[in-house]
């Protein structure tokens, strides 16, 4: 599952199994580019189909998001990309804990990209 990152902000719980994971750590500092699952699963040396449920914890951890590459020849893949710069933990005044993310700012082509990945959601 793909987060919409216009979502309200995840759970705590979330994030922080997220980032307890050591394979989804790895995954989070193996992304500097945008990459398939391939080429994360042979970066990583984590199996494919752990690698699929380690991005849905990313995901619903809104740490990671999934994007469509569009290509000439009609098989359009699918990258994976952080989607994060840093996240804060903090306590409120009723003493609860509340997580922010900032993230850096979407370029023109990663709203592209979005608007496309959403479209095919819709088809």
């Amino acid at each position: 599952m793909v987060r919409d990152l216009a979502d309200d902000a995840p759970e705590l719980q979330d994030v922080l199994d997220a980032l307890d994971d050591p394979a989804c750590r790895r995954i989070i500092m193996e992304l500097r580019d945008p990459m398939t699952a391939r080429e994360l699963a042979d970066a990583t040396d984590i199996p494919l189909s752990t690698l699929y449920r380690k991005l849905d914890m990313l995901s619903e951890a809104s740490l990671v998001d999934e994007r469509t590459e569009i290509r000439e020849d009609g098989h359009h893949t699918s990258r994976y990309r952080i989607t994060v710069e840093s996240v804060n933990i903090s306590l409120t005044d009723d003493r609860e804990f509340d997580v922010s993310i900032d993230r850096p700012p979407e370029t023109t082509d990663e709203r592209l990209e979005r608007l496309w990945t959403e479209v095919r959601k819709e088809t």
